[in-house]
């Protein structure tokens, strides 16, 4: 046996072969589920047969592809651009949550005619004010995130600060987003199509990668935020 050298901090234990093989797997299946969801509801509204079809296809590719690959890209076990630079995923990121507050601005552009040429009163419901609410959240989000790209132009003086608040908020909107999408399967319009079990299983369906990205957030990057600040 080798003395033990003093002074010297053990080196952590590796993390068993099982274990990282789940956790990449489970990325993967975040990555299944928010693309087989969003087809699926493309699928369900026949996009192109009225205005109000186009609402549900643009919403689910803002929140359930968009913005939660721009998260993910982050992810040093679910990017799937795990091979890129740090400054290209930034760039990539900046990319993927335009696409969604692009997306979602067609959206509502596509919900508020809808209602309007039907005469029909509009926020009227907790979906319609929760996505509102998310979707001022994420222009926020936005413009924090320009601060971050160009500190010096913005006179950030607390970069590592703003960075925890941005990587907290981003936790929050994606919540919000979520929150939005299962309010959405309570509608008139989601309910008449899909009923008992199925509809069960749609709703856990958007709960699942907001769950992995909850633990990517919270357990890789805020941790050393905070001990950056």
């Amino acid at each position: 046996m080798q003395p033990l050298e003093v002074g010297l901090v053990p080196a952590p234990a590796r993390e068993p072969k099982l274990t990282r093989c789940l956790r990449r797997g489970s990325g993967i299946v975040a990555h299944l589920v928010a693309l087989g969801f969003t087809i699926f509801l493309t699928v369900l509204s026949r996009p192109g047969t009225s205005l109000f079809s186009w609402h549900p296809v643009f919403m689910a590719l803002a929140f359930c592809v968009c913005m939660a690959e721009a998260i993910l890209l982050f992810s040093p076990e679910h990017s799937l651009f795990f091979f890129c630079s740090r400054k290209a995923r930034i760039r990539l990121h900046w990319a993927g949550q335009t696409l969604a507050i692009l997306c979602a601005a067609l959206g509502l552009g596509f919900i508020v005619s809808s209602r309007t040429r039907s005469e029909l009163p509009h926020l009227v419901s907790w979906h319609s004010w929760v996505g509102v609410l998310t979707l001022l959240a994420t222009g926020g989000q936005a413009l924090c995130g320009l601060c971050l790209l160009c500190p010096r132009a913005a006179r950030v003086s607390r970069v590592a600060r703003l960075k925890l608040y941005h990587l907290t908020c981003a936790l929050v909107v994606y919540l919000m987003a979520t929150v939005t999408v299962l309010l959405g399967m309570y509608s008139a319009w989601f309910q008449a199509q899909i009923k008992g079990a199925a509809w069960y299983v749609c709703l856990t369906l958007p709960l699942y990668p907001a769950l992995v990205i909850m633990h990517q957030i919270s357990s890789s990057y805020l941790p050393r935020k905070k001990t950056e600040m």
